[in-house]
């Protein structure tokens, strides 16, 4: 079975290309089962990354935001 890489990815309300931070392992159920909220309310939460830095997210700025895979390959935005 292929390891997975999971990352937090951004598209920021003023476009441009969406920022990926790759996830530490023990965040990922916790933003994945959070993340609406954080869009819902425009919040500043802090989400630690794979190297256990922090990141500080302004989801007021944030247009949508999902978490993905980054080992996944042939990808097609908006389809498995």
């Amino acid at each position: 079975m292929t390891e997975t890489k999971p990352a937090l990815v951004l598209h920021l309300v003023s476009g441009g290309e969406p920022l990926v931070f790759p996830l530490h392992a023990d965040a990922v159920d916790e933003v994945t089962s959070q993340l609406n909220l954080h869009l819902d309310h425009g919040s500043v939460q802090s989400i630690r990354d794979a190297d256990d830095r922090t990141v500080h997210v302004n989801f007021a700025h944030v247009a949508a935001a999902y978490v993905d895979d980054l080992q996944r390959s042939g990808k097609v935005f908006g389809m498995p």
